[in-house]
């Protein structure tokens, strides 16, 4: 711990510290000037002994900068925001010593010293940059927490998909580190592909808590169930789990699960209470994925229907979340009719995917996380 003594007088400078280390505050530096107190935090910056500045007793009336400009090019700076100051001034101006205050001091305290008034208003000072030091301490800590979360929720994503008969490919565009929506392929033989995307009640860390449980449960599902009724209804059972007998803890997810044959030429899907996905089928026929079931984790039974599409040459199907319809306007009726239109032309799957329903302008800082899928299969 350091406190920082800058007067430009030097008698104040000499009664102060004393006072100081009679106190027990052994740790003072004395400096003349504003251009003397900025040399000495910037090479406290550079030392690796962790001696940082807590406090700055800091004199209004020095020549060339006084002490409100120099609190400010302080605060200014990331690394010293923190520091206490307590201005120590002999002036009776009120505004002046508003001014003070209103630009980042603390206290302040009038000239001529009084030791006990003085040491009472450090003690307080001292007793914030603790607090200050241990919630930085706590972000930082969380901060790392959140970073680790955060690769691990992308690590569960699955890469791009590119076979002679089949692509696969996604833009996904989080509102926050942690989100909502997750989207995952699996291979269940040489011909045979199960997909799904889904959208997490919220978003932000509960969401991505729940999402990263449910991922886990999901590539078993997928692996040892496969069809789409067998999956769906098998993920409503681990969601309603969630609920632990609480009826208000209400989790829930929308979903597009299907399974795709690229030697049959079918698409089987269930779509659980979430945005229609289109189907292009042959280039030439829209087909909405629309049917299946409601929202997973609602109810304790769900009631699951699968959909069947069939196709002669190709397919290209499209799913998004319901984050991308927001950022598409205001009306969502009118954004899924002008997303049907989009959707109605082939795409390029190896371009950014969401460029074809949002603006670059719209795709930054939206509040909900958005993902756009694409399946295109052909013979």
């Amino acid at each position: 711990m350091t406190i920082l003594l800058v007067d430009d007088n030097q008698v104040n400078l000499f009664v102060i510290e004393k006072i100081l280390k009679n106190a027990g505050y052994d740790n003072c530096v004395s400096l003349a000037s504003a251009y003397e107190l900025f040399d000495y935090l910037q090479l406290d910056v550079q030392d690796s002994t962790g001696n940082s500045v807590d406090l700055i007793l800091l004199d209004i009336m020095m020549p060339e900068i006084d002490g409100i400009e120099a609190c400010k090019r302080i605060k200014k700076n990331e690394r010293f925001k923190d520091i206490q100051i307590i201005f120590v001034t002999a002036l009776e101006d009120k505004n002046k010593l508003a001014e003070a205050l209103d630009i980042g001091g603390v206290d302040y305290i009038t000239k001529p010293i009084n030791k006990t008034e003085l040491l009472a208003r450090i003690r307080v000072a001292l007793r914030l940059k603790a607090e200050l030091d241990w919630h930085t301490q706590q972000e930082k800590k969380i901060q790392y927490e959140l970073d680790l979360a955060t690769h691990v929720q992308r690590s569960l994503l699955s890469p791009p998909l590119n076979e002679n008969n089949i692509q696969i490919a996604v833009s996904y565009l989080p509102s926050s580190n942690l989100a909502g929506d997750m989207y995952y392929w699996h291979k269940i033989n040489d011909h045979r592909y199960a997909v799904i995307l889904l959208d997490m009640m919220g978003h932000g860390i509960s969401a991505a808590l729940v999402c990263m449980f449910i991922s886990s449960v999901l590539r078993e599902a997928v692996k040892q169930l496969i069809e789409p009724e067998l999956v769906i209804k098998e993920l409503n059972r681990y969601m309603t789990l969630l609920r632990n007998g609480k009826e208000d803890n209400l989790y829930y997810f929308t979903a597009i699960y299907l399974v795709m044959d690229t030697e049959q030429k079918t698409i089987e899907y269930v779509n659980a209470g979430h945005p229609s996905g289109y189907a292009l089928i042959d280039e030439k026929t829209l087909v909405p994925l629309n049917q299946g079931s409601c929202a997973v984790g609602f109810f304790d039974e769900i009631e699951v229907k699968k959909q069947r599409i069939q196709y002669e040459h190709d397919i290209q199907i499209i799913l998004f979340t319901d984050g991308v319809l927001e950022a598409m306007g205001p009306c969502e009726i009118e954004s899924e009719k002008h997303l049907q239109t989009l959707t109605s032309a082939k795409w390029d799957y190896t371009q950014c995917l969401i460029d074809n329903l949002l603006p670059k302008e719209k795709q930054d800082n939206q509040p909900d996380d958005m993902c756009v899928l694409i399946i295109q299969a052909h013979a």
